[in-house]
């Protein structure tokens, strides 16, 4: 019999429990001298604990949404990813049908076009001055460089391309990132992120469209117009809105990868919530929804309480998310979005080439 004490019982040591007699499951030794790929690797790491098993178990989640065919699958981004270069594994998630819709913020879609039409993003080192920086037209994006110059030659870009828009025609975000998808389609060889979403019929949204550099040439243009005694461009983010919603709502079930938080989140997560407001202020018989599977890569925790330490659990009380003893599958992965979300997009994707195969 041993001293410790439960509820003011001393505990009996033939009663201990061995977690197998729970049915609990044990965890094992990350063994590297088994790992022959990035699934390997991840599976590896789901069995260990902390940061890891989260990236092991949103590997999981990612991988059933995947293959979940009645799943509408939702991409959120924010964060300066395509600067960090993650643009690519935008386009893996894009071109393997992990995603069938994307909402990011609208300087991420910027720079992800930079890279896109060729143009490069600059290694900062610590001992550049930013006053030096502006005047020579690097804008500092924590430890990379984007050139102003980039901007420019973007612009021209997008000039050209609202230049071809009747003056009658409507615009919103993701008609938009269509045309500059079928832009890329036509000029460029390599990849990019509007460019393997205009190939895959994936829309892609920005909620905050004018808090972008894509939004501002768009406000540019519409100077020039004024300027030209033209008619200027009107542009509806209703348009998104609706588009978004009509989506979901005909999905027999959705899900949703996050990268961040932020307006492109919950935009994505309110349109459930949309619904069901339809449902209860407008009386027009539109389905409830809520996602059913969810990863966020983010490493801002909870208590911060800003928006991109919201919890999926907390989204469970809005009615955007299904709660886990309903069925739904969410995962918090606490970290450096640029170090887990390559290893849990690979993991999955060699999973899928496997069924493929």
């Amino acid at each position: 019999m041993k001293d410790d004490i439960k509820h003011g019982k001393r505990r009996e040591e033939s009663k201990y429990a061995t977690g197998f007699s729970d049915n609990y499951e044990p965890l094992e030794a990350l063994d590297l001298s088994k790992v022959k790929t990035t699934d390997d690797l991840v599976r590896g790491m789901k069995r260990c604990a902390f940061g890891a098993r989260n990236v092991g178990e949103a590997a999981d989640v990612l991988e059933a949404m995947a293959r979940d065919k009645d799943c509408y699958k939702v991409l959120t981004l924010s964060g300066a990813m395509t600067v960090a270069k993650m643009g690519l594994v935008i386009c893996d998630m894009i071109d393997t049908g992990m995603v069938d819709a994307v909402i990011s913020t609208g300087a991420l879609m910027a720079h992800g076009f930079v890279e896109s039409v060729g143009m490069r993003h600059f290694k900062y080192t610590w001992n550049m001055q930013d006053e030096e920086l502006y005047e020579k037209g690097y804008d500092r994006v924590y430890d990379t460089l984007e050139l102003e110059k980039n901007l420019d030659d973007v612009s021209e870009i997008i000039e050209k391309t609202l230049s071809a828009v009747p003056d009658e025609e409507v615009l919103c975000s993701h008609k938009i990132h269509r045309m500059l998808g079928e832009y890329l389609v036509k000029n460029t060889k390599g990849r990019g992120v509007l460019k393997s979403a205009f190939e895959r019929n994936v829309p892609v949204y920005v909620p905050a469209y004018t808090d972008s550099e894509l939004g501002l040439d768009f406000a540019l243009h519409n100077r020039k117009r004024a300027l030209e005694k033209r008619k200027q461009l009107m542009f509806n983010p209703f348009l998104d809105l609706e588009d978004f919603t009509g989506r979901i709502n005909v999905a027999k079930k959705i899900g949703i990868f996050t990268i961040g938080g932020g307006v492109p989140r919950n935009w994505a997560q309110q349109a459930a919530c949309y619904l069901d407001l339809i449902n209860n202020r407008v009386g027009n018989g539109k389905d409830f929804k809520r996602y059913s599977y969810a990863v966020r890569i983010c490493p801002e925790p909870a208590h911060w309480g800003g928006m991109s330490g919201c919890t999926y659990s907390e989204g469970v009380s809005w009615g955007k998310i299904v709660p886990a003893n309903e069925g739904g599958r969410y995962v918090e992965v606490l970290d450096d979005a640029t170090i887990a979300w390559p290893l849990i997009v690979k993991a999955v994707s060699e999973r899928l080439e496997k069924q493929r195969k």
